[in-house]
């Protein structure tokens, strides 16, 4: 063993590497006090649960599907929402650390019309199980952070060559390939397949399994592994926490009730660059209305959700509320979209998604495949005269014109 394998199997078998990942997970927890009265009481009910959701997270993809030797495309855990993470989008990830490697993806497409495969890295130094981490904060995070991904190569299903039946392959490596090729780097940490369902309900989803090419036996883990295991999962649940704390408070939360296109912040996550997402935050009190209007262009695909402060759908998502797409949505002549954002619903025919007990929180609209997104104008309108007025009470002096794209 070299001497960081040793150092970090050291840590573990002496239950230090534990110690650290437990009060990392503390520190995260904790991050909540930050937003004082600001969060609301179910904020902070969310926020606690966020914290679980992002370690049976960070358990599932670090110590259960992190084997360079024995990759694995598993989906992300259910009810995990990160980065406003779409109803209709289905995540499935493949862990690994050894980037000089080859991989092959075999499976059929289903009836699916779009995905689109990913490799990525993150800031990870190669010692990471041999130190403490917790102690650092999220200073720390300026060395590793497993949270910050940087996309590195995609490859978009209308790419693939697949047989009449709907398979296909296609080889994952450094080295290029003239067809079905995903490019990963010698620093690649992970995969990503993004499935995109139109009618969920209507569609077959795709099959997909990743396995190494060479010769790899089977073996048992190593304790340095499972150190450097528990170290990125305590630093992913730190670095989301610190994700969602600074998008909200030095940037969404600057510019309520508007939406704004970014495609730097999109791709400072992980994103692709296939799509355009607006982001941005909404504060509505019972007493008021929201009301976004836009043009959809012609797209594969678009979703407007509504979010809590912590990135996460509504939970009354399950219920098929808090968020409308290109397939669901009440179009007015000329194709507008009207969405109406509040606690009850004003009756005006317009797309309703209820706030569902919440006041404030973020929004995203998702235009897949499209080079225009739309301007976006918003009102804040009081939710009485909505009711009383209809769409009379939405004047040419309350409008926010929104929608800009800054990069």
């Amino acid at each position: 063993m070299t001497d960081i394998a040793t150092a970090a199997a050291d840590r573990v078998l002496s239950g230090r590497a534990w110690d650290d990942f437990c009060e990392n997970l503390r520190r995260a927890g904790h991050m909540v006090d930050r937003f004082g009265d600001e969060a609301e009481p179910l904020d902070k009910a969310e926020w606690y649960r966020f914290m679980t959701r992002l370690a049976r997270n960070a358990f599932e993809r670090y110590m259960e599907n992190s084997e360079p030797d024995r990759p694995r495309l598993r989906d992300a855990p259910w009810r995990q929402g990160i980065n406003f993470q779409s109803p209709d989008q289905d995540h499935l990830l493949a862990e690994f650390i050894d980037g000089s490697r080859e991989y092959k993806i075999t499976g059929n497409r289903g009836t699916i019309p779009y995905f689109v495969m990913a490799s990525w890295n993150a800031k990870q130094p190669a010692d990471i199980g041999a130190r403490d981490w917790a102690e650092k904060g999220v200073e720390g995070l300026k060395e590793f952070d497993p949270a910050t991904l940087q996309t590195t190569g995609f490859l978009q299903s209308n790419s693939i060559d697949f047989d009449a039946d709907g398979n296909f392959e296609v080889t994952v490596s450094q080295k290029p390939y003239r067809q079905n090729w995903l490019r990963i780097t010698a620093d690649c940490v992970g995969l990503l397949i993004r499935n995109v369902y139109h009618e969920r309900g209507k569609e077959t989803p795709p099959t997909f399994k990743i396995e190494l090419l060479g010769d790899a036996e089977p073996r048992p883990i190593r304790a340095d592994e499972v150190a450097q295991n528990l170290a990125k999962s305590g630093q992913m649940v730190l670095g989301y926490a610190e994700l969602v704390r600074s998008w909200w408070q030095d940037n969404l939360s600057k510019r309520p009730n508007r939406v704004r296109f970014s495609q730097a912040t999109y791709l400072s996550n992980g994103g692709v660059a296939d799509r355009h997402f607006g982001f941005g935050t909404w504060d509505v009190p019972p007493t008021k209305a929201l009301v976004l209007e836009f043009t959809p262009p012609e797209c594969e695909y678009w979703i407007f959700q509504l979010c809590n402060m912590w990135q996460e759908n509504l939970d009354n998502y399950e219920d098929g509320q808090g968020y409308v797409t290109k397939f669901t949505a009440h179009y007015e002549p000329g194709g507008l979209v009207r969405v109406v954002i509040s606690a009850t619903d004003p009756g005006i025919g317009a797309n309703w998604v209820e706030t569902f007990g919440h006041v404030k929180g973020g929004m995203g609209l998702r235009l897949i495949k499209t080079n225009n997104p739309p301007p976006v104008t918003v009102y804040l309108v009081s939710l009485d005269d909505l009711k009383a007025k209809g769409l009379a009470s939405l004047t040419a002096e309350s409008a926010i014109v929104s929608g800009e794209v800054t990069d």
